[in-house]
């Protein structure tokens, strides 16, 4: 397993994110302050948490699955992207599809991070692309199952 050494500032009292099993590729992130994200709407949490990663570094923000499943609370844009040049606090968007008003606390696990290589491409015009079985067939066109 590879690894890289990222820079995280936190404010007083927030604690760090940590993975919790030695397999676990997301890192739980805490909420630094409280909120209420009301039945079917969404609002946006600040961690107290600022990155400085290598540059061809970018850091995922993703649902925890528990928060999904028991209270119908996601990650809004997921997964978030962190860039390697952003300096500032880590904020998570979260919307609620649940039937009830969902409390946050701080220090409540809100969403988890996973830090992934990027590679920059160069995009070449052309006025033609190859042909594939697939073509262009989407959203279903391969099949039910």
């Amino acid at each position: 397993m590879e690894k890289m050494t990222v820079k995280v500032k936190a404010a007083g009292g927030v604690t760090l994110p940590a993975y919790a099993t030695p397999g676990s590729s997301g890192m739980d992130i805490r909420a630094n302050e409280a909120a209420v994200i009301k039945a079917g709407e969404r609002g946006c949490v600040g961690t107290g948490l600022y990155l400085e990663m290598p540059e061809g570094c970018e850091a995922q923000v993703r649902p925890r699955s528990g928060l999904a499943l028991k209270h119908g609370v996601t990650v809004l844009n997921t997964p978030g992207t962190i860039d390697s040049d952003y300096r500032g606090e880590i904020r998570v968007i979260l919307a609620n599809f649940g039937k009830e008003d969902f409390k946050i606390e701080p220090g409540d696990r809100i969403a988890q991070m996973v830090f992934a290589a990027v590679t920059q491409v160069e995009l070449e015009a052309a006025a033609e692309l190859g042909d594939t079985e697939r073509a262009a067939g989407g959203f279903g066109s391969t099949g039910k199952r």
